[in-house]
């Protein structure tokens, strides 16, 4: 057994674990929390301890240690930060990514292992981020670098300013392993001796969630959200029951030096401790260090865009090619230089550009404003319009082409090239605009209503072509004023429709918050939504054996209509697979409806696994079966078959049977049935760690 040096760099998540007031609260009794404090234990004023970050990420940590493959016989935890950037909310959905950021040999001693992970919450806000180091005393002689000496903290000479002395249960490692640390070297006497001790030993994370409460405690007593970081070095071992002194010096405003000692031995279980708090900062979404393109940006919507995009950090490209309204006539350089103006008197960056975006030429150009000036591009917002409004009698073929050149083609022609930097940088948000005209229609306006509503057919495809790359691409619908509605609506209404109301929704989509790709929002006037294309439940006339008359049509008219259980697709091949599925069911127009039954999202399929167990034929099988999915809505499940019974939960089992890796995509094409495991195993689709034997059991125990 060797660790896996190949580990180091790479991503490792999405690790995603939902959790409920219940684990708080176990969590807080596991670290020795009661009656003295029920803000922690009872739901009524329910406050999360900061400590409890590292039990709710426990799985992420379980994945650092098989990624790395270290010796869990030698396991030791070594050194723990945690920086906590918001508070953690009683519940929620926790998605974690990081990766193994260095290892250390030191030799005969062992191995150290430092590996950094970033934890949001489902509400969009980042938590917290934590930075473990993993001593593996059976893992060095590696040859590995040795790494810097071990930094050591001073401690004042004088007496703590706080002691906070306290017992835990001779029992406590019974309770804290129910939030999620089951390692057997603190509950199993066998193993601990054999691993070198005379019987189980407390948890360290456990005393630290003792520590954490004993600082917030003597220095910020009932406030744990204003924990700003913890950090420590786990030095020795501690058995249950024996009792411990947390010892805290405060350092000036903010900050405070701690330490724990077993005051039964006199040893220092926990030694190096640094403890920041204060006030919470304002969670603002920055965009420092992105470069931002925005098309149309001399005025209005483009223009509010580049000025809030500046004012948050960003780097912009202000894009105009300074022409009229319909398009016509020369351009100018005076819209964008503006714009740019008032962004370098502001302090921000900025600079213009005057390529149309109605030729590939001149989107070209646009990308390569932004490489040449700042050597990136991460933010796109496809905003440039015009308008030449006719009906369908009057549209001449110039009046066409013109919109469609500017509007949809000239979205494509800045799109990419945008999307090749992107594509080779790895991330990327992509904001199309459409128009209600697109999405609902609007009298004499069939040019620019073709082309919105091509912008989101665009965004359709396109979302699934940067999904690998962390290129999400979603559409706004603006209500706002601009040159292109100026005369064509009330001056008193014109007044309320700021285009800076758009303005926090597209930025929002430009963010690394926005992990949401390929949906159409409204926004204006304060108002958002989201829109939709839906696809109802649909009929079956003739089961396919026959061609339906004209009169078979107009008997189902009503069933062809209805939208009850309408339902949208992420892409074609879902809502072919669905039309497939039916007509192969050979039912009956009373019986079959398109997209009944069909599991679109990671999480519904993992919650409907249990539903189509077939326990006649897990006769004698004890398996357990992780699966890591990655991409969108990935994660990870273990499902578990015993006793003719199947249990499915979130996380990482201790000791899987077998782990099968796939992509998300892929996974529910499994789980659908439009992809076979066998040809998902043989085109690398599906990757299979572990008892190969009991992974092939897999169709035969589940529908």
């Amino acid at each position: 057994m060797a660790l896996n040096l190949d580990a180091v760099g790479k991503k490792l998540g999405p690790v995603i674990k939902t959790y409920d007031q219940k684990d708080v609260i176990l969590y807080a009794l596991g670290v020795g929390a009661g009656f003295s404090e029920l803000d922690y234990v009872y739901e009524k004023n329910l406050k999360v301890i900061p400590s409890f970050a590292i039990a709710a990420v426990f799985d992420y940590l379980l994945l650092v240690g098989t990624t790395s493959n270290v010796n869990l016989a030698g396991l030791l935890h070594g050194e723990q930060d945690l920086i906590f950037h918001n508070p953690i909310p009683t519940s929620g959905t926790l998605t974690t990514e990081g990766s193994i950021l260095h290892y250390y040999d030191k030799g005969p001693k062992g191995a150290l292992i430092i590996a950094e992970g970033h934890t949001s919450h489902s509400s969009g806000e980042k938590l917290f981020t934590n930075t473990v180091t993993i001593f593996g005393r059976m893992d060095g002689g590696f040859g590995g670098e040795e790494g810097p000496p071990a930094a050591m903290i001073v401690f004042p000479e004088r007496h703590p300013d706080f002691t906070v002395e306290v017992s835990p249960s001779p029992d406590q490692p019974l309770l804290y392993r129910l939030s999620g640390d089951i390692f057997q070297l603190h509950v199993d006497p066998e193993f601990a001796r054999m691993v070198g001790f005379e019987k189980p030993i407390m948890h360290g994370l456990c005393t630290h969630g003792f520590a954490c409460r004993a600082l917030i405690a003597s220095l910020i007593p009932g406030r744990p959200e204003k924990a700003r970081r913890l950090f420590c070095r786990f030095t020795r071992p501690l058995y249950p029951g024996d009792p411990i002194a947390v010892q805290i010096w405060h350092e000036g405003e903010g900050k405070a030096l701690w330490r724990v000692v077993n005051t039964k031995t006199g040893e220092m279980v926990i030694d190096n401790g640094i403890f920041e708090y204060g006030e919470i900062p304002e969670d603002r979404i920055r965009f420092d260090g992105r470069v931002a393109v925005i098309t149309g940006a001399g005025g209005g919507l483009g223009k509010a865009y580049a000025l809030d995009l500046a004012k948050r950090g960003a780097k912009v490209v202000v894009n105009d090619y300074g022409g009229a309204r319909d398009g016509s006539g020369d351009g100018s350089s005076s819209p964008a230089d503006r714009v740019v103006s008032e962004i370098r008197a502001a302090g921000g960056e900025a600079v213009a550009d005057y390529n149309t975006v109605a030729t590939p030429e001149g989107g070209e150009g646009v990308v390569k404003t932004a490489l040449d000036a700042f050597g990136r591009l991460d933010i796109l917002i496809n905003n440039a319009g015009i308008l030449r409004d006719k009906s369908i009698a009057k549209m001449e073929p110039e009046h066409w082409r013109a919109v469609v050149d500017v509007h949809l083609n000239g979205a494509y022609h800045v799109t990419r090239p945008a999307f090749l930097a992107m594509r080779d940088r790895g991330y990327g948000r992509i904001v199309m605009t459409t128009s209600a005209a697109g999405l609902y229609g609007n009298f004499g306006q069939t040019n620019y209503s073709s082309a919105k509503l091509g912008l989101v057919g665009f965004m359709n495809a396109l979302k699934l072509e940067g999904r690998k790359y962390d290129i999400k691409v979603n559409t706004v619908a603006p209500i706002a004023a601009s040159r292109l509605t100026e005369d064509i609506l009330p001056p008193d209404l014109l007044a309320k429709m700021k285009p800076e109301y758009v303005s926090p929704l597209v930025l929002y989509l430009c963010s690394d918050r926005c992990q949401i790709t390929g949906n159409i929002y409204n926004a204006g006037m304060g108002y958002y939504n989201r829109a939709a294309v839906m696809t109802g439940p649909g009929i079956i006339i003739g089961s396919g054996k026959y061609i339906p008359t004209v009169e078979d049509i107009a008997s189902h008219w009503e069933e062809i209509l209805n939208m009850k259980g309408a339902r949208e697709y992420e892409h074609l091949t879902l809502m072919v697979n669905d039309l497939m599925e039916s007509l192969q069911s050979g039912g009956t127009a009373e019986k079959v409806e398109l997209g009944r039954g069909s599991i679109s999202d990671v999480k519904t399929a993992f919650d409907r696994m249990p539903q189509v167990f077939k326990p006649e034929a897990a006769a004698g099988v004890e398996a357990v079966f992780q699966y890591v999915i990655s991409g969108e809505g990935g994660g990870q499940w273990h499902a578990e078959v015993r006793g003719g019974k199947c249990s499915v939960n979130t996380g990482v089992h201790a000791k899987p049977s077998c782990t099968l890796r796939m992509e998300a995509a892929d996974f529910l094409d499994l789980m659908n049935k439009r992809l076979s495991a066998m040809k998902a195993f043989t085109s690398g689709k599906l990757k299979i760690e572990g008892d190969l034997m009991k992974a092939q059991l897999l169709e035969k125990l589940f529908i």
